[in-house]
């Protein structure tokens, strides 16, 4: 990137938030902290009403803004590619919200880069085998969920855990949302039992926006996320496959903590990191006729007990059957 695009996108990076410290440009366009200034006292020569606070970071002036009108053919599709995402993994109303956005953005579009987003429309699919959301959720569960987090309103829900029969409702404290392993999920502080609770949004059937606010100082989600990480005490587990087995396994093996895989003489070795061995063992077994589990041995010997008492339990009734 020239000099001229840099100090174009760091004004750029500077309306895109209150305050960037010189550390994040510098980080963004791997550059010196001296580089830094000299590409802000730039701007400033050029008339760019800059607020600098050492210490702190910079920021412009409010009330002045300079549009960026010109976007990038890379830029441009990335815009598309998300509209496609944002369509098949979030609900209708975030869906909604998108397409509305999109319309403002391809408004100040030049006609190169309209005409470029026409032609590749037919060109970017996203295929979802399950559907984040069903008939029965909520079809603005994100955006209440987000309104709770940014303006510290409880929300309440009526909530059909999957192990349950009732649906029960309660308020909760939103922390953030995260999307994983196909389903948005939610960190909340739950009222009604005292804690804090993973929710699938999916299995939430109605929500509101309440009017009451919360005080209680929550962590942040990737602070929460990490925190659970280490709790959960996750065990590394290696197996082997059979290189013309392996490809079955691409889409649900991150299902089950997939982290790497290396490639043998005729197998694929994969690493996880596994949180229940239980049900990672019982996934095995759909693939063990041509699989081996070489680490570590204690999961090795629980399947061989789980196989022997199966055969057992099947040798007992083929004899009760005679």
């Amino acid at each position: 990137m020239n000099r001229i695009d840099r100090v174009t996108a760091i004004l750029i990076q500077l309306q895109s938030k209150k305050i960037v410290r010189a550390q994040e440009i510098a980080d963004r366009f791997n550059i010196s902290l001296r580089t830094v200034y000299r590409d802000i006292k730039t701007l400033e020569e050029a008339g760019i009403p800059i607020l600098g606070e050492t210490g702190i970071g910079y920021s412009i002036m409010e009330g002045y803004r300079l549009p960026p009108v010109m976007f990038t053919k890379e830029e441009a599709t990335a815009f598309l590619t998300a509209e496609k995402l944002v369509e098949k993994l979030t609900d209708n109303s975030t869906s909604t919200i998108y397409k509305s956005a999109m319309y403002k953005i391809r408004a100040v579009l030049r006609s190169s880069e309209k005409d470029l987003l026409e032609n590749m429309e037919d060109h970017i699919a996203v295929i979802q085998h399950n559907n984040p959301f069903n008939t029965a959720s909520a079809d603005n569960t994100l955006q209440f969920l987000l309104r709770g987090v940014s303006e510290k309103k409880q929300v309440f829900i009526q909530y059909k855990a999957i192990d349950a029969e009732e649906i029960t409702k309660r308020n909760i404290e939103p922390v953030g949302i995260f999307f994983s392993s196909g389903y948005w999920y939610v960190i909340a502080w739950c009222r009604l039992r005292n804690a804090y609770r993973n929710f699938r949004t999916d299995r939430i059937r109605q929500i509101k926006l309440t009017d009451e606010s919360f005080n209680k100082t929550h962590p942040s989600l990737k602070t929460y996320l990490s925190q659970v990480a280490e709790k959960e005490n996750l065990q590394t587990v290696i197996i082997r496959v059979k290189k013309r087995l392996a490809k079955y396994m691409q889409e649900s093996r991150y299902y089950h903590g997939f982290v790497t895989e290396m490639a043998l003489k005729d197998q694929v070795e994969m690493n996880f990191l596994i949180s229940c061995p239980e049900t990672f063992m019982r996934w095995f077994l759909m693939y063990a006729d041509d699989a081996e589990i070489v680490y570590p041995d204690s999961l090795r010997d629980r399947l061989q007990e789980f196989l022997s008492k199966v055969l057992e339990k099947n040798r007992q009734s083929v004899a009760l059957l005679t």
